[in-house]
């Protein structure tokens, strides 16, 4: 049998301790033949504080961890039996099934992209008020019309003298009213 990806469904703020735990597991039983990656799946986000750019980490699937297994008797046992483990997602509690092959590389794609490119934290559209917090427009209020994630900048209609007046600002310039 070839492995197939199984979704996971740990306590949520546990999924990396269920992941070294699966590992730990995987090593203490010699079951490495019937297990392949053990994913947290996670992309990076880029936030603004004070001027800086900060890198962190934020979960895509809070909650779960991807597993690529062989499922069988053992194998099954091992995750369920894996502590702040509820079970798996999919198909019967006593037969689960694995996600698509499309769906797995998905997942595997967004994961990739991330590490790329990370996105920003704070996420804006159009139509959406923020306040300009940075720069000669700084404590005037905006309307978002257009949202540029690839350059992190976003045209925002500023009110100037009674006039709508578009006003193109950096993520970091703003902020959510």
């Amino acid at each position: 049998m070839a492995k197939r990806w199984y979704v996971v469904h740990a306590y949520s703020g546990f999924e990396k301790y269920v992941k070294r735990a699966l590992e730990d597991r995987v090593k203490m039983r010699g079951m490495e033949e019937f297990f392949g990656d053990i994913l947290v799946p996670t992309e990076e986000v880029v936030e603004i504080k004070g001027g800086q750019k900060r890198k962190s980490e934020r979960k895509f699937f809070p909650g779960y961890v991807l597993v690529q297994m062989e499922m069988n008797e053992g194998t099954w046992h091992l995750i369920k039996e894996t502590p702040k483990v509820m079970g798996f997602i999919g198909g019967t509690p006593d037969k689960p099934s694995p996600i698509t092959e499309r769906e797995a590389a998905a997942i595997l794609r967004r994961l990739d992209d991330s590490v790329d490119k990370p996105k920003p934290k704070t996420l804006f559209e159009p139509g959406e008020v923020v306040r300009v917090a940075d720069g000669p427009f700084a404590d005037f209020n905006g309307v978002v019309e257009e949202v540029n994630y690839e350059k992190s900048r976003l045209q925002v209609a500023v009110l100037i003298f009674g006039r709508s007046t578009p006003v193109e600002l950096e993520f970091g310039q703003v902020e959510k009213t």
